[in-house]
């Protein structure tokens, strides 16, 4: 049952590096849902929502993110549980 829904905004090498992708797979093995979706300034926006320890979690891995990637900031805020998706997607 998720008890917390975060938006994070993750900068750097961040696109055409499967990083939405690997995301959705490290977000799945965590019990996350959510999205992750490229934005127009070449950062990564991930929505999700699960119970706090899975969003720590996940917030720790989106600090390396996938191998080819490099991650200069992750920002974090909560937002309302019903602004995140069920399952995950990438858009």
């Amino acid at each position: 049952m998720a008890d917390a829904a975060a938006r994070f905004v993750v900068r750097g090498h961040v696109q055409g590096v499967w990083f939405r992708a690997s995301t959705r797979e490290q977000a799945l093995a965590l019990g996350v849902s959510g999205i992750a979706r490229n934005r127009d300034d070449g950062s990564v926006e991930v929505m999700a929502r699960g119970d706090v320890a899975a969003l720590d979690a996940l917030e720790r891995w989106l600090h390396d993110g996938p191998p080819r990637a490099r991650v200069d900031s992750v920002r974090r805020e909560a937002v309302g549980i019903d602004a995140v998706p069920d399952g995950f997607g990438t858009g």
